[in-house]
């Protein structure tokens, strides 16, 4: 079955996206939802899973991430394209792949939006209009039906401001990612000076008191790669970028050093900053795993209430702005989607101001239902992650084989070390799934099947013009990959089982060299380079031509 001309939909209203988005823009989009609700309770999580020695689950969670930037850094310049996580694996190879990488990308960038508005309430209990909103079940500070209506409304207000011009919308995030930046910064400064008890890193029982696999485990399920997730957000908005060739890639390495640092920062003063009546016991059932605004409340019992009364100000800015980009980002790749012709072609339609609106909607919709099976922060935020990591496991795939298929053409900004950086990415990516466990993977498998069902109906129903050939050979490895992760995930440490065939090491060791199999599989059968070059001419040169001069 031939491709048909990738060109907008008969459907789409005019103008189209605007390349109005400059550097800061870039940057700041990215950082910007970086440093969302993952600061304020990221530290907490963390301490709580691997004690003190979270410090280096967070150091590990910087480097994994900084790696899976770097191969993205080099796709954005070379295509810069809508929604572009999307669709690199989709040029690399074709439908099937595509479709699904795709579907991952969607998938993650929905769902945050609805956990930045839980983390927007959490902190809210605060005051005492907001006591009603949440209770406690299992552990967990869950929605009451008065909070999924306030969550609902939340969801809508961050929605119609995505309905703005990019321009302006790109400006209001920059204004207030210079906030969400400079309040961190703010406390990490004060409470390092305020209150600093040295103490706290032997207290409870130890530094290190659950090991290597608490370590690991909190680098995925206490919301520490879940807190760097965002660099991404510069190549979604690549397609709006006025000079994206050399703006992307310094946007996307910019953003994950300035996140990492400030996170681990913020972990070395909210563990030194805790009274010693919170740090009694063990680390996984002291008194600061209950606190509701992990750094306000530290800032009140350290009496800094003058802090404790930004932070839960941020408390809404910082959640706000996140799930404000995050809503940008999704309506942007299922507009590459339809463009790709993997959803209907009505996501293709914008507004007078340039705004695919379908898009918006739906991923509203889809966050308001995120408000049912997932009513606290902690219950989605494992989702999140791994459907997150196995989005970016599509990037290092797609740089392999643009190296090896297309090895002269433009690469504004070229990955050093490419050849063994991207096999390593791939593998970086899939331990992170293996350290989110299978609680939450078992989850995010159903998560892949509903998606597939929506992907066959638009194929079935014919509700895009554009038929994008399956490609079956190129993704032979795909299938086996998704089945042979979560077989290795189960029967891991990090698995239901209580006598593990892959015990601890030998589980990473498991995922590694099942990981180069699949990457190397791959490479094998991807797309050949004029099959490759066909179908990027055929999308990417004509969003390219609307470059301004």
């Amino acid at each position: 079955m031939a491709i048909s001309a990738a060109q907008p939909s008969a459907q789409q209203s005019r103008p189209g996206l605007k390349r109005d988005i400059g550097f800061v823009g870039l940057i700041w989009a990215s950082e910007g939802s970086i440093i969302g609700s993952g600061w304020l309770f990221g530290a907490q999580g963390a301490l709580a899973t691997a004690g003190p020695a979270a410090i280096i689950s967070w150091v590990i969670g910087g480097v994994a991430i900084t790696i899976l930037a770097l191969t993205h850094a080099e796709l954005g310049g070379m295509y810069p394209v809508s929604g572009g996580t999307a669709r690199f694996p989709h040029y690399a190879f074709g439908g099937a792949a595509g479709a699904s990488f795709g579907w991952f990308s969607w998938l993650q960038a929905a769902t945050v939006a609805p956990i930045e508005v839980l983390a927007m309430i959490t902190y809210g209990q605060h005051y005492s209009f907001g006591h009603g909103w949440l209770v406690t079940k299992n552990g967990q500070h869950v929605l009451t039906g008065s909070g999924i209506v306030v969550a609902v409304v939340l969801m809508a207000a961050i929605t119609a401001i995505n309905f703005l011009s990019i321009r302006l919308l790109a400006r209001t995030n920059s204004v207030a990612t210079w906030w969400k930046v400079g309040i961190p910064l703010l406390t990490i400064f004060v409470l390092a000076i305020a209150q600093f008890h040295g103490s706290n890193f032997t207290a409870a029982d130890g530094f290190n008191p659950y090991g290597a696999k608490g370590i690991l485990g909190a680098v995925s399920t206490s919301g520490i790669i879940f807190a760097l997730l965002g660099f991404e957000q510069a190549d979604q908005l690549a397609g709006e970028s006025s000079n994206p060739k050399r703006d992307i890639p310094r946007a996307v390495i910019g953003s994950i050093v300035i996140g990492a640092i400030i996170y681990i920062l913020l972990q070395v003063v909210f563990l030194a900053a805790l009274p010693a009546d919170q740090v009694k016991g063990t680390w996984a059932t002291a008194a600061f795993t209950t606190l509701t605004g992990p750094f306000a409340q530290v800032a009140t019992l350290a009496s800094l209430g003058w802090l404790a009364t930004i932070l839960y100000l941020d408390a809404i800015i910082s959640p706000g702005g996140t799930g404000l980009i995050y809503i940008t980002g999704s309506s942007r790749v299922s507009y590459g989607l339809s463009r790709n012709g993997y959803v209907p072609s009505v996501f293709e339609r914008t507004n007078r101001r340039g705004v695919p609106w379908v898009g918006l909607i739906a991923a509203f919709v889809i966050g308001c239902v995120c408000f049912l099976p997932f009513p606290s922060w902690r219950s989605l935020v494992g989702l999140i992650t791994s459907a997150s990591v196995l989005m970016y496991a599509g990037a290092p795939l797609s740089l392999g084989v643009f190296r090896n298929r297309l090895p002269a053409a433009h690469r504004p900004y070229r990955l050093p070390g490419a050849t063994w950086l991207s096999p390593l990415a791939f593998v970086v990516a899939n331990l992170l799934i293996l350290w989110s466990g299978w609680d939450t993977d078992w989850k995010l498998g159903i998560a892949i099947l509903i998606g597939y069902v929506i992907l066959i109906g638009n194929r079935v129903f014919k509700l895009n013009p554009i038929t994008p050939q399956l490609d079956l050979r190129a993704a032979q490895w795909l299938p086996v990959y998704l089945v042979g992760m979560g077989l290795i995930v189960y029967l891991s440490d990090f698995g239901p089982l209580k006598h593990p065939w892959f015990p601890l090491w030998w589980d990473i060791l498991a995922v590694a060299v099942f990981s180069l199999i699949i990457y190397f599989w791959a490479m094998a059968v991807a797309l050949p380079a004029d099959r490759i070059q066909t179908m990027i001419d055929q999308v990417v040169v004509p969003e390219e031509a609307t470059l301004q001069p």
